[in-house]
């Protein structure tokens, strides 16, 4: 069985005494690109009625005004949807997609190509199994099968989605009534789990179960409420790709926000939803509920005295009270209606389709040019006199990371990780390499290298500051994390302009089995917000079930040894004596520096034969430096016939190679390890670049 691994923070920062050469970018995963597309075009859905409450139609653009925080818009695109047509030529059906990958916490649904959807009602019925009560799921589907077979039209094209463990689409937009009745008989109330509101710890007015104590479920809730938030925010984003208004009909039984906690996603869904142009109907499937000073009968007796007073009838309407605020804020801040304390669990649909039956959407490009994410107040206006006019009253602008807060940054650090595609804003390189530990057990260093002259200082008083946010995982081949790291680190130099010459180096590390991995690190620097990743897959070998000739560890090179005191793990075998290695990730060097190699052979073949009881093995290693196929330099020969880390049963090897031996140029270094005693070898080889310090550093030019 796989045994999860363990990361530890080794070294905090180390800046690197070697110039940055000029590189092309790091090397991703994958021949993918990243493309930034951003687009500041507002939609507002407008409804005009008359006196008597019929469709205004046949309206004009210069009929309309819009302004944005009290100031004129100029409407970039206008255009009149009425869904209340009879016939009406159906669209391509399929518009919402499984992903391939997914997250145990939550999934993200992808859209297609862009389909056409005029003058057609986009409905999604989004089952919150999580929320619901196995009787509370089974209304919904009653409600939603009366709604498909007896109340859905023509222009409605429908889709049916769940949360569950994942978010899943059952069933893709379509008019097929039988597709969407078989798609709802599925979600039968065994599928929700029906979880109950978080408690506090306090025993007080909690029902007496005859338990030794009462759990505490708010970190629970919080992460239980952002799994829902985030599960609208992916289902606006594949709604995106469809022009026209989109109606969410939230199938729920309330929605716990905890304080603050949940606030950041929040307001991401609901910003998702307004720039996708998607209006959120909760329906509380709880219905009309009346409190009971005692509670109902199927509940225990409560505790201590709040019964009596008073209290616990006060709880409970602030309990149920909490649980729909966010359901009314989901409606409110998207356009749409939250249903509340009704047993007419239909009256969703028919509001849904009134409000979308005939409607202009009206599209302008704000002129107020801030990301500073705060609410911008929309107001419309027509010339058509004795009207009615309804409209979305306002969105949150987008926030640049100068104004984003702790919550958005830290979020987007986590999307980062989990995103397809590695982002480039930042130059970042990795290594990563593995040494025994034990059976079973490999200690896997791993550098993360930026060049000094991508991060922006910030002068305070006679110092230089800035900041690096890091943030990676390790996962197996089943996609499970096996090990992570969260790190800040602080530059606070007395010259930065030298630092720009250089590199930053992380370094962290990571205990893991046998096995492939894979491993991905972001970082980011926190003055404009710009982001850098390096994903690579990590290969232990299993040396007790592969035939390999030779057991023997990465290959480190490095120009730095650094003082290890103030670093206590037993497991950082580059750490020797008080001083460690430090690996040099780019491989560049210079011919005033001295290159020091590290390796190890484990369990290396004892020599039976040998006549020297105290010699059991033979080990025979050096090390060459060829340019094309002529050999520029190769070290002395070292033998070794005893085994220097008996514990985990290594031969360590360690290099010093002044360089002022070898001329600049390209190199391939070989290692060369025979066993002699077992007739085996190996000859590993890495690529090294030696760079003329009489040559200007390319990165000395500076840099923003």
């Amino acid at each position: 069985m796989i045994r999860e691994g363990t990361s530890r923070l080794l070294v905090g920062l180390l800046v690197a005494a070697m110039a940055v050469p000029s590189l092309p970018a790091q090397q991703q995963s994958g021949s993918l690109y990243r493309f930034h597309v951003e687009t500041d075009v507002v939609l507002v859905n407008v409804t005009v009625r008359d006196k008597s409450g019929n469709i205004v139609r046949g309206l004009k653009k210069d009929d309309f005004t819009v302004l944005e925080d009290g100031k004129q818009q100029r409407i970039a695109s206008f255009d009149f949807e009425q869904t209340d047509l009879q016939a009406v030529p159906q669209p391509q059906q399929a518009v919402l997609v499984a992903p391939r990958t997914a997250t145990p916490a939550i999934a993200t649904v992808k859209p297609t190509d862009k389909l056409e959807f005029r003058d057609h009602r986009v409905i999604i019925l989004f089952f919150d199994l999580t929320s619901m009560q196995p009787e509370e799921i089974e209304r919904a589907v009653v409600a939603a099968q009366k709604f498909v077979d007896k109340q859905m039209k023509p222009a409605d094209m429908v889709a049916v989605m769940s949360l569950a463990t994942s978010l899943q689409v059952n069933q893709d937009l379509t008019s097929d009534h039988e597709l969407l009745n078989k798609a709802l008989s599925r979600l039968n109330p065994s599928s929700g789990g029906g979880f109950d509101a978080g408690m506090t710890g306090d025993t007080e007015g909690t029902a007496d179960t005859a338990q030794p104590y009462t759990p505490d479920d708010t970190e629970y809730n919080i992460f239980n409420t952002d799994r829902r938030l985030e599960a609208l925010q992916s289902l606006a984003e594949s709604l995106s790709r469809i022009e026209q208004k989109k109606s969410v009909i939230y199938f729920s039984s309330g929605m716990d926000k905890t304080g603050i906690e949940n606030q950041s996603q929040l307001r991401n869904a609901i910003n998702r939803a307004v720039r996708s142009n998607v209006a959120i109907y909760p329906m509380d499937m709880r219905g009309l509920q009346a409190i009971i000073p005692g509670g109902e009968a199927q509940q225990a007796s409560l505790r201590g005295t709040s019964p009596y007073s008073g209290a616990s009838v006060r709880n409970a309407f602030d309990s149920n009270f909490s649980t729909q605020e966010t359901l009314v804020t989901l409606a409110a801040d998207t356009g749409g209606r939250a249903f509340l304390d009704s047993n007419d669990f239909g009256a969703v649909f028919n509001k849904v389709q009134e409000d979308t039956s005939a409607y202009y959407v009206i599209g302008y490009r704000s002129t107020n040019p801030a990301r500073d994410g705060r609410f911008r107040k929309i107001i419309v206006k027509t010339s058509v006199p004795d009207v009615k006019i309804e409209f979305r009253k306002g969105y949150y602008a987008p926030r640049d990371f100068a104004h984003s807060n702790r919550d958005d940054r830290e979020q987007q650090l986590v999307d980062e990780l989990s995103s397809e595609l590695s982002a480039t804003d930042l130059d970042v390189f990795l290594s990563a390499a593995y040494f025994r530990l034990s059976e079973g057990r490999f200690y896997v260093p791993v550098s993360l290298v930026v060049p000094g002259s991508e991060i922006p200082f910030t002068n305070s008083g006679d110092k230089d500051k800035a900041t690096l946010d890091i943030i990676g995982v390790v996962r197996d081949e089943l996609q499970r994390p096996v090990g992570n790291v969260r790190d800040t680190v602080k530059l606070n130099l007395d010259e930065s302009q030298q630092v720009r010459r250089k590199n930053v180096q992380y370094q962290t590390a990571f205990t893991l089995p046998p096995g492939k991995f894979h491993l991905k690190l972001v970082l980011r620097e926190n003055q404009s917000g710009r982001l850098g990743s390096f994903e690579t897959d990590v290969i232990i070998p299993d040396f007790k079930k592969e035939k390999v000739p030779l057991r023997l560890s990465s290959v480190v090179m490095g120009t730095q040894i650094q003082n290890a005191s103030k670093r206590k793990s037993s497991e950082n075998v580059l750490a020797k004596d008080g001083s460690e290695l430090i690996p040099n990730v780019l491989h560049v060097f210079s011919p005033a520096q001295h290159l020091y190699f590290y390796y190890e052979v484990y369990e290396p073949t004892k020599d039976t034969h040998s006549a020297d009881k105290g010699k059991p093995i033979r080990l025979l290693t050096s090390i060459q430096f060829f340019q094309g196929k002529v050999k520029a330099f190769e070290t002395p020969l070292v033998e070794a016939h005893q085994l220097t880390a008996p514990d985990r049963k290594a031969a360590v090897f360690q290099f010093d190679v002044p360089l002022s031996q070898l001329k600049p140029g390209l190199y391939t270094c070989q290692v060369t390890v025979i066993d002699d005693a077992a007739g085996t070898f190996a000859f590993p080889r890495l690529a090294l670049l030696l760079k003329n310090d009489a040559a200007k550093p390319a990165s000395a030019a500076g840099g923003k």
